[in-house]
């Protein structure tokens, strides 16, 4: 089997656009620009990344980057076997080398050092040098780098250097508007409309509190899961405050303060 078959979407992944997102980025893709994505936490920025894979037709290969992950992980490593050592590809060459989509999630939670094997192919070389192995891949003509993390979260410390934002081309995320956010829950979990209506209102008042006590607001899929849960039987209030309220923070202030706002809200 053709190897980019491993890493193609074969059914369409729900994704409900907020603006022009996807004829951006679909323009950028034709270019072959890589693109950097921004947003909060659960705003829908990997499921949009998967739907443009599936619409352009292209493999992708997506990488949760961690403070952990070195080069290596990256673009790979020689293995020690018995009969000597064997090279594995890492996910960035292996979509290098197939043509993929390659979707490094929250890009800064990865060490520094390590970005900077991502630079030759945000230019015009669009190469990807193996120094372990002594192989300089040139990338394949569909091949194209995405990116995300959220600008929001993260501490000046793991901000992203201009010298690597500066190679992307970006999108802008945010929570959807209440209205879709709605029509997302009820696509999402099958949950009664006006349940979706009123989990939506639980989410903006979290987010309302971003900054004055919570560190990021509820994002949209946890209130997927707090719909999910509905749908199974478990009752509103405590299916939220299993799903949004818990998650998000330990403070017994912020918790009473959500928890009356949800019995306000579902007060049947």
């Amino acid at each position: 089997m053709d190897h980019a078959e491993t890493f193609r979407i074969h059914r369409q992944p729900y994704y409900r656009p907020q603006g022009d997102e996807v004829t951006l980025f679909a323009a950028a893709y034709a270019a072959r620009l890589p693109v950097m994505i921004k947003g909060p936490t659960g705003c829908g920025k990997s499921r949009f990344v998967e739907h443009m894979a599936w619409k352009l037709g292209r493999p992708l290969i997506t990488v949760a980057c961690n403070e952990d992950m070195t080069a290596a992980d990256l673009v790979g490593r020689y293995l020690l076997e018995a009969d000597g050592t064997r090279w594995l590809d890492g996910p960035l060459t292996t979509a290098v080398r197939i043509g993929a989509i390659c979707y490094l999630d929250e890009i800064v939670e990865a060490r520094q050092d390590t970005t900077v094997v991502i630079h030759p192919l945000t230019d015009h070389r669009r190469v990807l040098p193996l120094d372990k192995k002594g192989e300089l891949i040139r990338a394949h003509s569909d091949f194209q780098l995405v990116i995300s993390y959220n600008p929001g979260y993260q501490s000046l410390i793991k901000d992203l250097k201009q010298s690597t934002k500066q190679r992307f081309a970006a999108l802008d995320f945010d929570y959807p508007t209440a209205k879709l956010e709605a029509a997302i829950l009820v696509s999402e979990s099958r949950v009664d409309e006006s349940i979706a209506e009123r989990l939506v209102e639980v989410g903006a008042t979290a987010r309302r509190l971003k900054g004055h006590g919570l560190d990021e607001g509820i994002s949209t899929r946890l209130l997927v899961y707090a719909a999910t849960l509905i749908t199974g039987g478990v009752a509103p209030r405590e299916a939220c405050r299993m799903a949004l309220v818990r998650p998000i923070t330990d403070d017994r202030d912020i918790r009473q303060t959500l928890d009356l706002a949800i019995d306000a809200i579902f007060t049947d």
